[in-house]
């Protein structure tokens, strides 16, 4: 059966600067748990700490330019461009352009603050 999503929920983001992150689907608004799709905002100059998941993060780039490091290499993903990083993979994410960027993160499973392990420092 079809189930609306009337609105998402608004998490609160990791991160250097205010970071809008509007949860579909998901443990917090609709107790998805192997699955998360989110909305995200990202500001000019936004980092987030590296971090090790414990899930696959499919992320397509709908405005902006969002910057993926890993230990092999830097990506630079574009507004019409998507990215896809393994869990156990080591990553770290950034908006250094001056927009900023907008894109939808897909977590499988779910994200959550649990298996997501980011650095300490």
């Amino acid at each position: 059966m079809a189930k609306l999503i009337d609105k998402p929920t608004r998490i609160e983001a990791a991160g250097n600067k205010p970071k809008l992150i509007d949860e579909f689907f998901g443990r917090v608004n609709s107790g998805a748990a192997g699955i998360s799709i989110a909305r995200m905002q990202s500001p000019s100059g936004w980092v987030e700490p590296g971090q090790t998941p414990e899930f696959d993060e499919y992320t397509v780039v709908l405005r902006g330019m969002l910057k993926v490091e890993t230990k092999q290499n830097i990506l630079k993903v574009h507004a019409g461009q998507g990215v896809l990083t393994s869990k156990g993979e080591w990553i770290r994410y950034s908006t250094p352009g001056p927009d900023g960027a907008e894109y939808i993160a897909i977590c499988l499973p779910a994200f959550s603050p649990d298996t997501v392990h980011r650095d300490l420092s």
